[in-house]
């Protein structure tokens, strides 16, 4: 198989879909693997690191696109790059689409094999090439929450973790899973007060076992919420449904009552955002200020840290990108139900149901057209 890596053209993305080491790995299995000349450097990765381990340079997207029969990606594919998916190609990628209808649709126009990382989940509920990806999201949250707490930033003023005699700021996480635990341990080790919100108290009791004292947890209704965000200093969005929108849980009227200069990290941005006033903003334009509360919405916020988060995906990803290589994109779909659950979009049809609900557009069951 021919696996292309083009360079990620998203504003601010730096990270890239494909290590050095992945490329030996496909190219010792017997792939060509073809990389659009720079696309490594955002990551501290040079094209003579590519070719040292057995990749292609070529010098524009147009090539990749052109002789790959699957694409890796990292970030849903834009707007100059949707006309060069051809129909067939396999695209591998965070897609997002709960997220975004027009580019579900223009994607079924395309007719590829749309397999997101977002969907990929193993048996037990886990997503395993989202993870690592949330963990950045949720260690990188405390720190850009008390970065925008700070005056000069439109912030409270508010010293995260306080100092003796002066309180420390209150952290609010809603969500307990990869995003808010990983915001929880940052926050609480930098001496903020943390109260973990969600629905399910078996997680919560969880959480209060593995958590310092300084991390409170308290059961999701839309009435806890309410009276925790009027204390809050910092909110931090953490919530995900499996590829659907994230639900609108903090209200226009919710946020009337916060106070001025408190901030929101809407993590979820990337599936649509939990807040009614949220909207996706970019590392270099990363806030606004709506009725008083400074909101961060950044949609890649991993790709700020690319020497992290690149390897970080790519060792997730890597497992599968071979297994799809190897054994061709058909039937590693259908040995694998990981992958096949990771299938969005198929030649046309809208295969994943919680996006075909979301957008009322039409569902198709993925075994009944994948022979076709």
């Amino acid at each position: 198989m021919i696996i292309g890596v083009p360079k990620e053209i998203k504003k601010e993305e730096y990270r890239v879909a494909m290590t050095p080491s992945g490329v030996y790995s496909l190219t010792q299995a017997g792939h060509r693997v073809i990389i659009e000349t720079k696309a490594g450097l955002g990551s501290g990765i040079s094209d003579d690191d590519y070719v040292a381990a057995g990749a292609e340079i070529v010098p524009t997207a147009d090539e990749v696109f052109e002789k790959a029969d699957m694409i890796v990606k990292v970030k849903e594919p834009q707007e100059v790059e949707i006309p060069k998916l051809r129909e067939n190609q396999v695209l591998f990628t965070y897609l997002h689409l709960a997220a975004d209808k027009k580019l579900t649709e223009k994607l079924l126009e395309r007719k590829i094999i749309g397999i997101a990382y977002e969907t990929v989940e193993l048996d037990d509920g886990s997503l395993p090439l989202l993870i690592p990806m949330s963990e950045v999201a949720g260690r990188m949250a405390p720190q850009e929450g008390a970065k925008y707490l700070e005056k000069p930033q439109k912030g409270l003023g508010v010293l995260l973790g306080g100092i003796p005699g002066v309180p420390p700021a209150e952290v609010v996480i809603i969500g307990g899973g990869t995003v808010g635990t990983n915001a929880a341990f940052i926050a609480a080790g930098m001496g903020a007060d943390v109260t973990v919100l969600d629905l399910n108290p078996v997680r919560l009791r969880y959480l209060a076992e593995i958590m310092p004292a300084n991390v409170k947890t308290l059961i999701s209704t839309p009435y806890n919420v309410k009276e925790a965000l009027k204390k809050a200093d910092l909110v931090i969005g953490a919530v995900l449904i499996h590829g659907r929108k994230a639900p609108k849980i903090i209200t226009r009227e919710m946020l009337k009552e916060m106070k001025d200069g408190a901030v929101i990290v809407d993590v979820a941005i990337d599936q649509g955002g939990i807040a009614e006033t949220s909207k996706p903003t970019t590392h270099s334009e990363p806030i606004f200020v709506e009725e008083g509360v400074v909101h961060y919405c950044v949609a890649n916020m991993p790709g700020a840290v690319p020497r992290t988060s690149t390897y970080g995906l790519t060792n997730s990803t890597l497992p599968y990108v071979l297994e799809l290589a190897n054994k061709g994109w058909k039937q590693a779909v259908k040995e694998n139900k990981a992958l096949w659950r990771g299938v969005n979009v198929f030649k046309g049809y809208l295969v994943y149901k919680g996006i075909a609900e979301d957008f009322n557009m039409p569902y198709t069951p993925l075994e009944e057209v994948i022979d076709q």
